[in-house]
């Protein structure tokens, strides 16, 4: 493991994805109790593990937030989605299992970088385009795992992916469980964590948001959407991932959302 200007860059073996993987970790510096929380953020396609600290700045927008004491001390983890052609989407595939890799093992390789996470850990899950994909989904097919789940500008579902992919994913759609956001949501409805989503209102996948609020509505699935300014660009996400961040600060302040 290498540190540089606050962050943690671990290369680990993966034993769900048979080979190497990275991680991006980031911690306060100000007191941090035993069981101190997690918020895990997936990239999206052609990213890596040190996309959301080097080109979102999140660790940045988290330290701000903590030291003005509007959000509780928390860790970020920000894992690469296993490195398979321009993207995994996060699900499972022959090569690797890319969905347990962030659900089983990620939380393992943050414990081991910050001494002060632990099993009791309350660990959230966000991401952008195709890792809010993965966060909508993984968030609702492991509800045991997150306590809460906050997407940006997401994708949502496989075929929504398939434009920027230079090749398809080695699995067809009817191979995977829960090809779309909405099936896992709702399958998993009896059980979701808290949730949210925003797209900004020049997003190319805006329509996708927007339909997945009125399913959701339609369904009666508690959850909130916002929309910003912005399109599917880094200066957004960089602008509006304190939604997430104040929205899992909220969860760990009581068992009542607050209205944002």
């Amino acid at each position: 493991m290498a540190e540089f200007g606050g962050l943690r860059f671990a290369t680990v073996h993966s034993t769900l994805l048979r080979g190497r993987a990275d991680v991006t970790v980031w911690a306060p510096t100000t007191a941090r109790p035993a069981g101190l929380p997690l918020v895990i953020l997936l990239h999206g396609v052609y990213g890596s593990h040190w996309a959301w600290a080097l080109k979102g700045r999140v660790h940045q927008t988290a330290r701000r937030l903590i030291d003005a004491g509007e959000i509780p001390p928390m860790a970020l983890a920000m894992p690469s989605d296993g490195l398979r052609g321009d993207g995994t989407a996060y699900v499972p595939q022959a090569s690797g299992d890319y969905e347990r890799w962030i659900v089983d093992e990620v939380p393992l390789v943050a414990r081991q970088a910050v001494p002060e996470l632990d099993e009791m850990s309350p660990c959230f899950l966000s991401g952008l385009s195709m890792g809010g994909f993965g966060a909508l989904r993984l968030g609702a097919r492991h509800p045991g795992r997150f306590r809460g789940i906050s997407a940006h500008s997401s994708a949502t579902s496989l075929a929504s992916l398939a434009p920027f992919l230079a090749e398809p994913l080695p699995v067809g759609e009817s191979a995977v469980e829960d090809s779309t956001a909405l099936e896992a949501l709702v399958r998993n409805r009896a059980g979701l964590p808290p949730l949210r989503f925003d797209c900004g209102v020049d997003d190319f996948l805006i329509r996708h948001n927007r339909d997945l609020h009125a399913s959701l509505e339609a369904a009666r699935i508690p959850h909130e959407y916002q929309e910003f300014p912005g399109g599917h660009t880094w200066e957004y996400w960089e602008a509006n991932v304190e939604h997430s961040l104040r929205f899992f600060a909220r969860i760990l302040a009581g068992p009542a959302l607050a209205p944002a």
